[in-house]
């Protein structure tokens, strides 16, 4: 799908109907030839695809607002979520659940599991739409979903921000078309994921499921469109034994229920602890011991190695999704020895923590652009 191709959010903002299509973009295959496909882009790998729409279902009070706040707050911070690495950026957190007195105390804790301070999340982006209008659209003339002013403001703060993540907490609240409509369930879906390609940003919505999804562990609510639209689903839920007893109610267990790009059935155990959740389960590709450290070493020195290589070479690479995020751009040159995304990106974000590596700036005023060096002291040693 191509830009061309994208619903026109302005025409529909402004006359309240659905815009006249696009032309299709039509290429021919063989224009592709000569140049490698670009790699396919994940906030979370393997879990939250970039640039599209994620859905991460649970019941009320099984603490999905707070695990996708912990994400929010990782981005920013370049930090791990679950114990797996998140591509770096700004994040904006839309929540009408839960008030700001809230989120601030639900942040309290984070930023201090996470090592850091409320001031260090000046790239974290909260609104709070607790007690008021947060539909984002409703149906209009002829059953056709129609957005809101709300949409509105969603689209410019995007605009402005410019967040790697936008979280959008709940579908309940936001969503103001039928629920078991299949086509107000794709259009919603679909409005969603134009922000995403428009604005290079990754989205996860949070919804609840129904009685039935519960109850078949499926996590599913309303139309099966909301799981067909999107391109991944997570389901968090609580622990259970065989007799359907839960027996630690601090245990949580979220499993992926949909994946279009990497295998579905993966489960990441956690238990609430002091505020926020906590991993349970072994890294994904965890080692032990000494062939770990050591895996760890190479990957480190092999990523800085690589870093200087393509400075000497006048080519720029970034910390953010995008096809210059330097773990994805490494792990496809023969000269990064056969380490992949995945430990290249935990790689990146040890350095990162240990100050050897840093974000600059450069370019003109009106153009600026990022990318990662070497730190100066890093060098002088």
């Amino acid at each position: 799908m191509t830009d061309n191709n994208l619903v026109d959010l302005d025409q529909i903002e402004r006359f309240g109907k659905p815009p006249v299509a696009k032309p299709m973009a039509i290429f021919a295959a063989s224009s592709l030839a000569g140049s490698n496909a670009p790699p396919r882009l994940f906030h979370v790998d393997g879990l939250i695809p970039a640039r599209t729409v994620t859905l991460l279902g649970g019941d009320g009070a099984t603490g999905k607002s707070l695990l996708a706040l912990q994400l929010a707050v990782a981005t920013p911070l370049r930090s791990t979520w679950l114990g797996m690495p998140v591509a770096g950026g700004r994040s904006l957190f839309l929540t009408a659940e839960d008030d700001k007195d809230e989120v601030h105390r639900r942040l309290e804790d984070i930023a201090f599991h996470a090592g850091a301070k409320i001031e260090d999340l000046h790239d974290l982006h909260i609104v709070s739409l607790a007690g008021e209008d947060a539909l984002l659209a409703v149906t209009g003339r002829g059953n056709v979903l129609t957005p809101t002013p709300r949409f509105a403001e969603l689209k410019a703060a995007i605009g402005d921000l410019e967040p790697a993540l936008v979280v959008l907490d709940t579908l309940a609240d936001l969503f103001g078309g039928d629920e078991i409509s299949r086509v107000h369930a794709r259009q919603f879906v679909g409005m969603l994921r134009g922000l995403a390609i428009q604005h290079d940003t990754t989205v996860l919505l949070l919804a609840h499921p129904s009685l039935s999804g519960m109850s078949s562990g499926a996590g599913t609510s309303g139309s099966t469109a909301w799981s067909n639209s999107v391109r991944s689903r997570l389901y968090l839920e609580r622990v259970k034994d065989e007799g359907g007893i839960e027996t630690d109610p601090d245990a949580r267990v979220m499993r992926t229920m949909k994946a279009n790009y990497s295998p579905i059935g993966g489960e990441y155990r956690m238990r609430w602890q002091a505020g926020v959740f906590v991993s349970t389960s072994p890294a994904p590709g965890a080692e032990s011991g000494l062939a770990a450290y050591a895996a760890k070493d190479n990957a480190d020195r092999v990523f800085l190695d690589m870093l200087a290589t393509y400075d000497a070479e006048r080519r720029s690479v970034s910390s953010s999704q995008s096809v210059t995020f330097a773990p994805a751009v490494f792990a496809k040159d023969a000269r990064s020895q056969g380490i992949g995304k995945r430990a290249l990106t935990d790689a990146m974000n040890r350095l990162f923590a240990a100050k050897r590596i840093e974000v600059i700036e450069s370019g003109p005023p009106s153009k600026r652009r990022t990318r990662i060096v070497v730190a100066e002291h890093e060098e002088a040693e």
